[in-house]
């Protein structure tokens, strides 16, 4: 089985000439990676979605490429890039898989900064040239069974004992726990402070096992994290943490390459939608020349355009340092939504072939049902821009 992508270029929607408001480099990266993702990930992709497993053979060549740890300090291995580049390199990647986005993106966002950040020089010098390379894996270990959109309720503790720590949690839907060489587990002290550790797989009392039987983000591993009194030197805990807030602020990191994310996915299912709707005959005439059809693909071109054009702004934001999290909260909160509107749409644009996995848009409507879940439901996102925008918090 193979996807129609993979044996027709894809045709990015740029209706307002947005490639103009790149630069050659940001042009260059993405035009590597688009070549990558043809050449190496669309072939197989429908494939690993059927049967559950993740491209493995990929890892290597993410990291000879540099696309883990897009933006970090290239001393630690990273590659030193800009954050339009990395956001033009979310969309890439998803256009192909939002599940193989999220591995690049958790390694990227939610490992690699929050140990270049907050870490010790010894923690930057053993994990981050080896997570840049993917010889590696690490995941991020914040949301619990009972605490997802109120990480505040926090039950995984941390208590001393001599010069060591010991772990005592749960952890849920993990992204790359299973197979993560290292976990960041988020914890709160004897002093309810909350505290990061770095916390490797073969610790006594860690495990890790794999979440099974999902019909979303099939292609990406997730996990349950469980610390049954972990004992961890004083050397794992990353220094510069200034409690819950150090944990949320990786989440703006994600969140950020996750509405570049939903940007690839949504381009994928309209250059398909779009493609069959002009070689499909129906009653003598192309599917796309009806009145309805149009309709429906003009207004996901608009809707597709406004998110592109929201990005790049957030992107160039984020490199003056003007950008704030309730501005990641827009652009995620309306880049994943409009991508799951736009891959439904396609999909019934598709007619009976959209349920097959010969194409796309079924599959990208199914992992972006996980999408607008995580990291911040669409809901919550409402209520980070209500609190914004009157100053009130509405969340109780």
């Amino acid at each position: 089985m193979a996807l129609i992508t993979a044996t027709i270029p894809f045709e990015e929607l740029d209706f307002f000439n947005f490639s103009e408001l790149l630069s050659e480099e940001e042009i260059m990266v993405r035009d590597q990676v688009r070549a990558f993702v043809d050449e190496r990930i669309m072939p197989g992709v429908a494939a690993h979605w059927e049967a559950g497993t993740f491209p493995n053979e990929i890892i290597p060549e993410l990291g000879e490429m540099g696309l883990l740890g897009v933006t970090i300090d290239p001393k630690y291995g990273g590659a030193g890039m800009n954050s339009v580049a990395y956001g033009l390199i979310c969309a890439e990647i998803e256009r192909a898989d939002s599940g193989i986005r999220s591995f690049t993106s958790v390694q990227s966002s939610l490992v690699m900064y929050p140990i270049q950040t907050f870490g010790s020089e010894e923690q930057k010098q053993k994990w981050l040239p080896e997570l840049a390379s993917g010889r590696q894996i690490g995941c991020f270990g914040l949301t619990e069974p009972d605490f997802g959109s109120d990480p505040g309720g926090m039950r995984t503790r941390a208590r001393r004992d001599g010069e060591d720590w010991i772990l005592h949690g749960q952890k849920m839907w993990i992204t790359n726990g299973t197979v993560a060489d290292v976990s960041i587990v988020w914890a709160r002290d004897e002093n309810n402070k909350v505290q990061g550790f770095l916390v490797e797989k073969d610790r006594e009392g860690f495990s890790a096992p794999e979440q099974k039987h999902k019909w979303s983000l099939r292609c990406s591993v997730t996990s349950e994290l469980v610390c049954d009194e972990v004992r961890v030197p004083e050397a794992n805990r990353m220094p510069g943490v200034e409690g819950l807030k150090s944990a949320l602020s990786c989440l703006t990191q994600a969140r950020y390459g996750i509405a570049w994310g939903a940007l690839g996915a949504a381009q994928a299912c309209f250059d398909e939608a779009r493609r069959y709707t002009l070689d499909r005959q129906i009653f003598d005439r192309p599917l796309a020349g009806y009145q309805l059809t149009q309709k429906k693909l003009a207004e996901m071109a608009t809707e597709i355009t406004k998110g592109q054009l929201l990005c790049w702004k957030l992107g160039r934001m984020k490199d003056a340092g003007t950008m704030k999290p309730q501005h990641v909260s827009m652009a995620k909160r309306n880049n994943v939504a409009m991508a799951l509107d736009v891959a439904r749409e396609c999909r019934s644009l598709l007619g009976a072939n959209g349920i097959t996995l010969e194409f796309q848009s079924g599959r990208h409507a199914c992992n972006l049902e996980t999408v607008i879940t995580y990291e911040g439901t669409h809901e919550i996102h409402t209520l980070v821009l209500g609190e914004a925008l009157t100053g009130i918090p509405a969340y109780r």
